[in-house]
């Protein structure tokens, strides 16, 4: 993107601040968005087969929908702030979700909030502030024929087609094998889907604001499939962000989600948008700098997080005591004692099926 005018600046910095105001009340409403739904889902888990191991019994549950709609407020406000700032203003900001969850989380999911946990919040903070400070600050595109161009281009396409093979590796491959013991699996998917959803959200978004401006771009077949690949992106995503939290700790998910969505979403957007272009060494570090310090916050945050006593008792509760019976080769002629031999009744059920789908 090229450079805005001198005179330009004002407005551009009044749409950074707009940007910033609703991406902020975005990480309220998704923070809270977190909470609810894991509530839904640990109800659906205890009436019948986890999300995380291929049930929907959530869809059923009330409170899953409640955090579901909450969670599409936030995505709203998310969804509009890409239409007044650059991505790599908005995306970062999405850590002030981080601290709601754990703040709610510690009151409603007993998942305790320690000292050095604040210290991870104020880190968030300050670090948000200062990505807002230097945020860069570009025009917005005339058409959406002017997004698509940018879309084309071959190092953007490179990065689509990198991130579409990464993804299908592993939610074929990863997923089935590993996604109930290691976490960077269904994150990884949601992440890497994710920068493609805010690439092709940021399209729509700019094609409506020039449409409600007068310019319309409901015409433009571009216009369409941007919106096509924001909602098979948002599905996929969900879908993989249910199987996450319900089988990981919230403070592990929400942190590394954090990490990884950010990361790869700024990269595509610098790619894509070029929003780099023509900052200053110093604010393009101090951005990087702000960005790290959220991420270090993020970092303490889940260090100082108790880990989720519910998914563990559920899966390793204490079996009854089980009995052997040994018949020794001397034995091959004797009769066996009756209180040695198990009856039907003392047989006990080792491990149940539907963890190891």
């Amino acid at each position: 993107m090229t450079p805005a005018p001198p005179n330009a600046g004002g407005d551009l910095f009044a749409a950074n601040l707009t940007g910033a105001l609703l991406a902020v009340a975005s990480s309220a409403f998704i923070g809270v968005s977190f909470i609810v739904k894991k509530k839904g889902l640990r109800r659906a888990g205890a009436a019948g087969t986890r999300a995380g191991v291929g049930g929907y019994g959530y869809l059923l549950e009330p409170l899953w929908w409640v955090g579901m709609v909450t969670m599409l407020i936030g995505e709203i406000a998310n969804f509009v702030a890409y239409m007044f700032a650059p991505a790599v203003l908005v995306t970062p900001l999405g850590a002030l979700s981080i601290i709601v969850s754990a703040v709610l989380a510690h009151f409603t999911l007993n998942e305790k909030l320690q000292r050095m946990g604040v210290l991870g919040c104020v880190l968030c903070i300050v670090g948000s502030t200062v990505i807002i400070l230097h945020a860069p600050e570009e025009e917005t595109p005339s058409s959406v024929t002017q997004i698509w161009h940018l879309a084309t281009q071959p190092a953007f396409l490179c990065y689509a087609a990198s991130a579409l093979a990464v993804s299908l590796i592993l939610m074929l491959h990863c997923a089935p094998r590993y996604g109930q013991t290691n976490i960077v699996v269904y994150v990884g998917i949601c992440s890497v889907i994710g920068s493609l959803t805010v690439m092709s959200i940021k399209a729509v978004g700019i094609a409506i604001k020039l449409t409600i401006e007068g310019i319309n771009q409901a015409g433009y077949f571009q216009t369409w499939l941007f919106a096509t690949v924001s909602a098979t992106c948002i599905i996929i995503q969900l879908v993989y962000l249910n199987k996450a939290l319900d089988t990981f700790n919230t403070a592990v998910v929400s942190p590394i989600y954090y990490a990884m969505f950010t990361s790869l979403t700024i990269l595509a957007s610098a790619i894509m948008f070029k929003e780099w272009y023509g900052q200053s060494v110093s604010s393009i570090a101090s951005e990087i700098c702000g960005f790290l310090t959220v991420l270090t916050g993020t970092v303490v945050l889940h260090s100082t997080r108790e880990h989720d006593p519910t998914l563990s008792s559920d899966l390793y509760t204490p079996l009854p005591p089980i009995y052997w019976h040994i018949q020794g080769n001397s034995e091959t002629g004797g009769k066996q004692k009756e209180d040695d031999l198990l009856s039907a009744g003392d047989f006990v059920t080792v491990v149940r099926q539907d963890y190891f789908v």
